[in-house]
């Protein structure tokens, strides 16, 4: 039997779905592999749903979600200064995970944006006892303002390029969640080379991992059926992922549905809260639904007739998939949302990007009004990306 430990990034639930589809394609290549997850909360209630094994010491793990969320404003996080006031949280999470492979060996170890596992493995390279595999959708920190920022965040990428030129062997496999054209068109600092040069010569590239086959949903009429979506409604899910974080956006549209009601007669919205957002806190709307997690969400955006999401890759993709119109709303200073996944987002040519700070509840119920139903263009997103990623993992246990 070969023994994978699995290490999912807790901030939002992107991550979680992404690598339960890798490991499901990992089982089928290589009989006999048993995964165990290192995982918190919100990974975990998508682990548990599908079955995992989710490793007893996952329990001591010190919650990076809490954290982000604790940094955050309205709709605004300075996420590149969240990161750097997260170092305690990432040593105590490292030294879990230190202690779980002392006691246990495994075949492989897998890290999805694990920055903890990456960034002390790398200093700590003797500490290194299997092969280990790091994936990412993104790569280089980006300043979201001028001056101290830009010089902060090109000192964290110079360390980057440091740790993977000085200890080559620690990363046996690099994998990026996407193509060479997602990648931002910008240098890693003024002094260092441009991202997609760099990561061309340090990953491979999976393709983007969405965890399921828009073909498989079957006939979309049908699907509308079973979830309980009347054939004449206007559906409008309205989710802002695994975070607590989005909590103002929420609010937002939710003080937009009377007057998009109005424009939209036969409009259906349905607030998802998600896990970390306190359902009962919301106001109460008439004729507008809140639910709190649900499980397997992408099917209910492949039946909607629009989103509102906030700026998160998973959720956007996983619509431009589905070849759903949909809205976003990028957290104010947050680089990956509004750099990474938004150059991502324009290459497909998916979605409307809408400022939450200069949006009224009328401008977003009269961008309601004007997107649902839409018929969309979008570049098609391939559907082999886990079994692509998976092949690539299955090799290091051969």
């Amino acid at each position: 039997m070969k023994r994978v430990l699995y290490v999912s990034s807790p901030i939002g639930l992107g991550h979680a779905r992404r690598d339960v589809a890798i490991a499901r394609e990992l089982r089928e290549l290589v009989d006999g592999v048993q995964v165990d997850w290192l995982a918190q909360d919100p990974v975990t209630r998508v682990l548990e749903a599908e079955g995992e094994r989710i490793h007893p010491a996952s329990r001591w793990l010190a919650n990076e979600s809490r954290h982000i969320e604790s940094e955050s404003a309205e709709h605004d996080l300075h996420c590149f200064q969240a990161w750097r006031r997260m170092d305690e949280i990432l040593i105590a999470n490292f030294m879990v995970f230190h202690d779980v492979v002392r006691e246990q060996r495994y075949d492989l170890w897998i890290g999805d944006e694990a920055w903890e596992l990456d960034y002390y493995l790398h200093e700590n390279p003797g500490e290194k006892r299997a092969p280990y595999a790091w994936l990412t959708d993104f790569v280089g920190w980006l300043p979201m303002e001028d001056g101290h920022e830009a010089a902060l965040t090109a000192d964290y990428n110079a360390e980057m390029v440091e740790h993977i030129a000085d200890n080559p062997g620690v990363r046996d496999r690099a994998l990026f969640v996407g193509n060479p054209e997602d990648i931002v068109p910008d240098r890693l600092g003024p002094e260092l080379p441009p991202i997609r040069d760099w990561t061309e010569r340090n990953f491979d590239f999976a393709g983007y991992v969405s965890g399921f086959d828009p073909a498989e949903l079957g006939d979309r009429e049908r699907l509308r059926a079973e979830l309980g979506y009347a054939p004449g409604e206007q559906v409008c899910i309205v989710t802002v992922g695994g975070s607590g974080v989005g909590e103002h956006l929420l609010r937002k549209v939710m003080a937009a549905f009377p007057e998009a009601k109005r424009h939209v007669p036969d409009l259906r919205m349905i607030v998802v809260a998600g896990p970390r957002v306190d359902r009962a806190s919301l106001p109460e709307t008439d004729g507008l639904e809140v639910r709190a997690y649900v499980h397997d969400l992408y099917r209910h955006l492949a039946a909607c007739d629009l989103a509102v999401v906030q700026g998160g890759l998973t959720t956007a993709m996983e619509l431009t998939a589905n070849r759903r119109p949909f809205i976003y709303f990028p957290l104010k200073h947050h680089f990956e949302q509004n750099l990474h996944v938004r150059h991502r987002l324009e290459r497909y040519g998916a979605g409307r990007c809408m400022s939450f700070e200069e949006s009224e509840p009328d401008d977003i119920a009269l961008a309601i009004a004007e997107e649902i139903g839409r018929e969309v263009d979008y570049l098609p997103v391939e559907t082999d990306g886990a079994r692509r990623a998976a092949e690539r993992l299955a090799e290091m246990l051969a």
